[in-house]
Order: C-alpha cells, then sequence, then structure tokens
C-alpha cells in the first residue's frame, strides 16, 4: 500500500470524466487595499535591525543535541509550489543577491526536480564561506497521475534516513534495500529533524480534494516517526494586490488570512504551524521586507527542529 504515489491515495473516488487538473490557472484575486485589515492578525516588524537579528540567529544555530551536527529539514508539497524556490531564495537572502542554487523549474504538471538534494545554508558578511547548521532538502513534487510524482513510500525511506544524497526518484523503482547507496542503518545525522509542507496560496482554493486525504495520510505517518511538521504558504504576492505592492501588508490582508485557513484545512493543520513567504522568482535584487519575511520562515522552522531534538534527547 505505501507504494502508491502521494495523489494516488484517494484517486478511486474520483470521476473519470473528471480528471484532477494540478495546474489549472490559479483564481484571479482583486483584493486591494479595501481588503486590509486595520489591525495585524499577526504581530510582525520590518526594519534592518529585525532583518540583522534574524539572519544572526540563524547563522549561529546550533541542534540541540551533541550528536547531530546538522539540521536536516525536508520541503514536501506539489509540483510547482516553490520548494525549490523558497531554498533559492534563503540562500539570496545570505548570499547578499538573488541567486538560483536550487535548480528551479516551470509550473509543468511533471515535477523539475528529480533527485534528493540537499543544500547548506552558508553564513554571511565575514562568515560567508561558513555553512550553517541548517540543511533544506529538495525532493520530487508530488504530481498528477500514477507514474508520476513522489510515493509515500519514498517519502518516508528519506525521513527515516534510508535514501542517498542524489537518489534519482522513480515511482517503478522504490528505494530499498538494493537502492545504490541505501543507508541501512542511518544515524539520527542522516534522518530528517522537521518536515515543511509547501503550498501554493495562490491555488489552495483550486486544489483537487484528494490532496487533503493524501496529505493528511503522510502528516500522520510523519508524526508517529517523531517528525514535527510545519506549513509555508508561497506566492502571497499573487493572492493580494495590496501585498504584491507592499509585502508588509501580509499580515492584515484579509485575503492571505483566508488562504491560510484553506491551506490548514488541506493538511489538516492548525494555522499557528503556517506561515506565509514571498520567494524571489523575476527579481534582480533583493528586497529588505521580503528578507524578513523569509527569514522569520527559516526562524519558524527551526523553533520546531529543536523540538524534534528535545523530544529525542534520550
Amino acid at each position: 500500500m505505501l507504494l502508491r504515489p502521494l495523489r494516488s491515495v484517494q484517486q478511486s473516488v474520483q470521476p473519470a470524466s473528471k480528471p484532477e487538473n494540478l495546474t489549472a490557472p490559479p483564481p484571479q484575486f482583486t483584493h486591494g487595499a479595501s481588503s486590509l485589515l486595520e489591525k495585524e492578525w499577526r504581530n510582525m516588524e520590518w526594519s534592518e535591525d529585525v532583518r540583522e537579528t534574524l539572519m544572526e540567529s540563524i547563522r549561529s544555530f546550533k541542534p540541540a543535541s551533541e550528536t547531530v551536527t546538522e539540521a536536516r529539514v525536508l520541503l514536501v508539497g506539489p509540483v510547482g509550489a516553490g520548494k525549490s524556490s523558497f531554498i533559492s531564495s534563503v540562500q539570496s537572502v545570505f548570499s547578499g543577491r538573488v541567486i538560483n542554487r536550487a535548480m528551479v523549474g516551470s509550473s509543468s504538471s511533471t515535477s523539475f526536480t528529480k533527485k534528493l538534494r540537499s543544500y547548506n545554508i552558508k553564513g554571511a558578511g565575514e562568515n560567508a564561506n561558513e555553512p550553517t547548521a541548517l540543511v533544506l532538502c529538495d525532493i520530487m513534487g508530488v504530481g498528477e497521475g500514477e507514474s508520476t510524482g513522489l510515493t509515500l513510500h519514498d517519502a518516508l525511506s528519506v525521513i527515516k534516513g534510508h535514501a542517498p544524497e542524489g537518489h534519482q526518484f522513480s515511482p517503478q523503482q522504490p528505494i530499498g534495500a538494493e537502492t545504490v547507496g541505501f543507508i541501512k542503518k542511518p544515524s539520527t545525522n542522516d534522518k530528517v529533524h522537521c518536515v515543511v509542507f509547501v503550498i501554493d496560496g495562490s491555488k489552495v482554493g483550486s486544489y483537487a480534494k484528494s490532496f487533503g486525504a493524501t496529505f493528511q495520510q503522510l502528516r500522520e505517518h510523519i508524526s508517529n516517526l517523531g517528525v514535527h511538521q510545519v506549513a509555508l504558504l508561497t506566492h502571497v504576492d499573487q493572492v493580494c494586490n495590496a501585498t504584491r505592492s507592499d509585502i508588509t501588508k501580509v499580515y492584515k490582508s484579509q485575503a492571505i488570512k483566508q488562504a491560510m485557513v484553506k491551506a490548514g484545512e488541506l493538511l489538516g493543520m492548525a494555522t499557528s504551524y503556517i506561515v506565509p513567504v514571498k520567494n524571489y522568482c523575476s527579481e534582480l535584487d533583493l528586497d529588505e521586507n521580503t528578507d524578513i519575511l523569509l527569514l522569520k520562515a527559516v526562524d519558524h522552522i527551526l523553533q520546531y527542529v529543536n523540538l524534534y531534538f528535545q523530544d529525542n534527547s534520550s
């Protein structure tokens, strides 16, 4: 049962005449200043000092475990949701310029990422060549059909630490003892310490219903492994016009708040675990406020990484 692709968990309940369409055009949001709330629904500070404080906190982060040198964070989500873009965006913040080390594809129905790739987040300034203790892991996206996309079995194999770096995913060849580089007895260093679900805010209302059952089944398995989970709501600048022109309006936007609620329903997750982000896509230069939103998301993730180590300290 575990070898079925993630998207196929409840496909039997979908009418054959209505195939799932993950790549349907996102809803056209027209929310502007009139949809902004008077008060932020989450407190957020925007300043250069906040940005530098967050960067220093992440740069100096150390796993709360004597036996682990790196915190491994796995990003999971539908094809085109922005997993690779988030990794590149975080790298950009610490590099001081927009870069794309994590290869980013288009919004097609097939995953651009085919292999397991781990990216060390480098320091900044005087520590530019020194890696932080944070590693973001990119993985094949959840696809549409039987022959595409990540399987539940392979996702759990990665989280348990069995999958070797660079493993090429194939639904027809599940990760097992015969896999080249298979890690038979993974150490805590090999395992994933936090799973981050990545959901496209501009499509959250149009994802097929089967996604909900799929993700919640996956979340149950991950919880049984003792791994904490959070979520990113990406493309928030496409959800609300006011946020598109000024990202600091993100926590005053009624539309984004509603998208967060829908993401929570999709994942079976309280909205307190979900944070909005704007990835660098077409920009050539960094923006201070976009950086702050990205850094706040990383800080949020690291809180749950440490909970994993605290839970497993014995």
